[in-house]
């Protein structure tokens, strides 16, 4: 995996995709870190609110809540010496996750197969089978 996407929503099944490329990369005896891309995907807010709250504020709210999302794994990556760089973005989550896969060549996505709503949805996430349906992109499932 030379360039990777981590889709990150703060689950604990985020967290074991992350360890898994950490492992994944601690087997290989010469290798060159993987350009490692973490994405948070805050959900649009309805336009109604912005009869309440402004842009700014927001922009303010969905940017902070992407990068408490993101810290475990930041933290995780940092801690095993593995760089990354950090996307926040507001959409339809899977949609996201392919349009950004795509335009920043990736050759892998790396992603849990629950996250924040693993309650509502029996084997596998709603999201990871919109990504599945949606790229072209060799996607890893981490359970």
């Amino acid at each position: 995996m030379k360039r990777v996407l981590l889709p990150i929503d703060g689950s604990e099944c985020s967290l074991r995709a992350v360890q898994y490329l950490l492992d994944r990369h601690a087997d290989k005896s010469n290798p060159a870190d993987p350009e490692v891309h973490l994405v948070n995907v805050q959900a649009p807010l309805s336009g109604h609110i912005s009869q309440f709250i402004n842009r700014d504020q927001i922009a303010g709210f969905q940017h902070d809540e992407g990068a408490k999302a993101l810290q475990g794994a930041r933290a995780l990556l940092d801690a095993n010496g593995m760089r990354c760089v950090v996307h926040t973005e507001v959409g339809w989550t899977a949609e996201v996750i392919v349009r950004l896969a795509d335009s920043l060549h990736c050759d892998h996505i790396v992603m849990g197969t629950h996250g924040r709503r693993a309650l509502t949805e029996l084997l596998i996430g709603s999201t990871t089978l919109k990504v599945l349906h949606l790229t072209h992109v060799p996607v890893v499932l981490v359970k």
